[in-house]
């Protein structure tokens, strides 16, 4: 638009109304002939548009120059936010010829994924197989076995591959769809998985990753086994997609039903520890076949281990710069000592955790002081501990600054285990059975073998031995030191778990141990779950429980309590319930001391206080029901209900005699009995 303007000007001077020629200014006589002043005239115009062009010109030539350096300073930004961990790595600009390729793309990887380059090696060549083979249809891209320890960078690795492949246009998403196959470890999960697994196919990214099949149940496996094999996976019900959620048609006559499951062109990709022999034996040798490739892990070597080390502590000193405002400075005795905490339980992972510790460290050390420091950090190892020094100040441990372990949970039900009376064989067998869970802990994060200790038991005992008590404290103390994740007490009985009809026992049973997972199942009188033969809903429940004990055999604890002669019987009710059993406790019936320190105790968390006096015949009134009857008589409920009754018939004398003392419990308000005070006159005799 601006040249039209300059042009218009131009000839508007040259050429007056109607394109006559302007001959000179307007109102001045030329001396010139009209020819001669019209060329001069055109001369000095054309000059004026070449003034104009040539500034234009060098107006777009600034402009692009500008545009250039605008490009180069965001491209120089993204290099530098990637470099300072502020951006992805792999989101910056690649060279044209590695889009589309696969060209130095484990390269590209091994700079991010230490010490295993084989590994890394097999695992491009896997994601590319099906860009040299092709694929068919919606049949799987490729099916890939990731096997290795943890801690190996089995993950990590294939993350960086998915994310280059994306920054190279060789997928279309980095993201994967994940299934962890250890939720659907029954039938009645089949639902569930359906809806599951439909979500994941049709989800935007072409990596379905699997983790844990081993836990899977096996009818779920055939279907992904049918998926890799044969591309199409038949379902046993007509399902509709409704909002993206696959439901069940039942009976319904409706169009555009789903009955089969394809794999949409994914890569179908399963993690494991272990190889080839382990997905045999659950999926069989047809998926064994299908799969494409087996990637697997190896073990750190000195140097690698190192190079991991230094890599976690250049990432350190990056995060203690950006948010403490510190240099940091680490040798090679610090490198080293990173590097010694790699272990098989955690693997390479130990070695970031223990930067982490670093930089939680230093965090405390920041807050604690009361203006924002500048300057230079020293890390050391001194004496295989860690050290630092702020700006040339004395050296102090590092991790002391860490706040000190929580254990207030196990130190809680410690004293709740001690303030417990009588029941000292039972006490040491928990804090045995705790013992050798630590042990097993520290052994398999040294990386040996471990050995596991069923702990499952029996609870045998009269009513009111304190089997429930101890069962509650055992659930809190093995959740205390890290045996059980949850820590829960679910306590149940026959009706909880053996169902009113047909088909119903089983989901009833299976239903109970979930709610128990990570915690402790506690059955009371559980030998009512067997009458006889012929009870078939309660051999149905055993069945379950059974089969329910062994698949969750690390993540969950089952108590069985009841009568002593009962519970012998009842373990002849399925051949492998008495051997999943070996700990069968016998709770012994307190003494008439032990009862008498109970009701103490039981008094005192009541705000009350029993009379010198009264103990006594107390004493002698439990002594002589539990030398008759002690099976009926209640054992530590026989305290309970014994001061309840004391309690109430002290508000009767308080209501008559305002001035007595509210929290003293006197011999009268006990109902014990004239037998109770001869027998403690009788005692008291002997002792004379």
């Amino acid at each position: 638009m601006g040249y039209s303007n300059d042009w218009e000007n131009i000839m508007n001077n040259a050429f007056g109304k109607g394109g006559k020629p302007n001959f000179g200014q307007s109102g001045a006589k030329s001396t010139l002939n009209p020819l001669d002043e019209l060329t001069r005239t055109l001369q000095q115009q054309q000059k004026d548009l070449d003034r104009q062009i040539k500034a234009q010109t060098q107006a777009l030539k600034d402009s692009d120059a500008a545009a250039a350096r605008a490009l180069a300073e965001s491209r120089q930004m993204l290099k530098d936010m990637e470099a300072d961990g502020l951006l992805a790595q792999g989101t910056s600009e690649v060279p044209v010829e590695h889009r589309g390729s696969f060209l130095g793309l484990a390269d590209v990887v091994k700079q991010k994924v230490l010490g295993q380059d084989p590994f890394v090696d097999s695992l491009v060549r896997a994601l590319r197989r099906p860009f040299v083979l092709g694929t068919e249809g919606e049949n799987a891209k490729n099916v890939i076995l990731i096997c290795g320890s943890e801690g190996t960078g089995r993950h990590y690795a294939l993350r960086c591959a998915a994310k280059e492949m994306a920054v190279r246009g060789l997928l279309r998403s980095e993201s994967p769809a994940c299934m962890d196959l250890s939720l659907y470890d029954g039938p009645g999960e089949e639902k569930l998985f359906l809806q599951d697994l439909y979500a994941a196919l049709q989800a935007p990214g072409e990596m379905l990753l699997f983790e844990n099949y081993e836990q899977c149940h096996p009818g779920f496996l055939n279907i992904l086994s049918d998926l890799a094999i044969r591309g199409n996976a038949p379902l046993n019900s007509r399902y509709l997609v409704k909002e993206g959620i696959l439901v069940d048609a039942g009976t319904a006559l409706a169009p555009g039903t789903v009955g089969s499951l394809t794999p949409h062109g994914k890569y179908m990709i399963f993690f494991s520890e272990h190889g080839r022999d382990k997905l045999a034996d659950k999926f069989g040798a047809g998926m064994v076949s299908a799969v494409g490739d087996v990637c697997q892990t190896g073990s750190y070597s000195t140097e690698s281990l190192q190079k991991l080390a230094a890599q976690c502590l250049n990432a350190l000193a990056q995060r203690v710069h950006t948010r403490l405002n510190l240099k940091l400075r680490a040798g090679a005795d610090v490198r080293d000592w990173v590097a010694a905490q790699h272990n098989k339980a955690q693997g390479a992972g130990a070695l970031q955790l223990a930067c982490d510790k670093f930089f939680r460290a230093l965090s405390e050390y920041c807050l604690s002081q009361d203006a924002s420091l500048q300057g230079q950090v020293d890390l050391t190892i001194q004496a295989d501990t860690p050290y630092f020094s702020v700006n040339n100040e004395l050296a102090q441990p590092l991790l002391a600054l860490l706040p000190s372990v929580y254990t207030g949970a196990l130190e809680a039900v410690q004293q709740e285990m001690d303030n417990i009376v009588g029941l000292t064989e039972l006490k040491q067998y928990v804090m045995d059975l705790a013992d050798n869970v630590r042990v097993q802990q520290r052994r398999a994060a040294a990386g040996l073998k471990t050995s596991d200790i069923t702990m499952h038991m029996i609870f045998a005992g009269n009513p009111g031995t304190g089997k429930t008590t101890i069962a509650r404290l055992l659930a809190r103390y093995l959740k205390a030191i890290g045996a059980l994740s949850g820590g829960q007490l679910v306590e149940v009985s026959r009706a909880d778990l053996v169902g009113r009809y047909s088909g119903h026992t089983a989901p009833l049973t299976n239903s109970v141990i979930q709610s128990a997972l990570g915690g402790v199942l506690f059955i009371d009188e559980a030998y009512s779950l067997y009458r006889g033969e012929q009870d078939s809903f309660g051999l149905e429940a055993i069945d379950t429980l059974v089969k329910g004990m062994e698949d969750h055999r690390n993540d969950l604890v089952v108590i069985l309590a009841g009568y002593t002669k009962e519970m012998e019987e009842f373990l002849t009710a399925n051949s492998g319930l008495a051997s999943r059993f070996p700990n069968q406790l016998e709770f012994p019936d307190y003494t008439g001391e032990e009862l008498l320190a109970i009701t103490k105790l039981q008094a005192k968390s009541k705000g009350y206080a029993i009379d010198a006096a009264a103990e006594p015949a107390l004493l002698a009134y439990y002594t002589v029901q539990q030398a008759t009857n002690a099976d009926t008589a209640g054992n530590g409920r026989l305290a309970r209900n014994t001061l309840e009754k004391a309690i109430l018939n002290q508000s009767r004398r308080l209501a008559a005699n305002p001035d007595a003392p509210l929290e003293t419990l006197l011999r009268a308000d006990f109902s014990l009995g004239e037998e109770a005070d001869a027998f403690a006159a009788k005692e008291n005799s002997c002792e004379e």
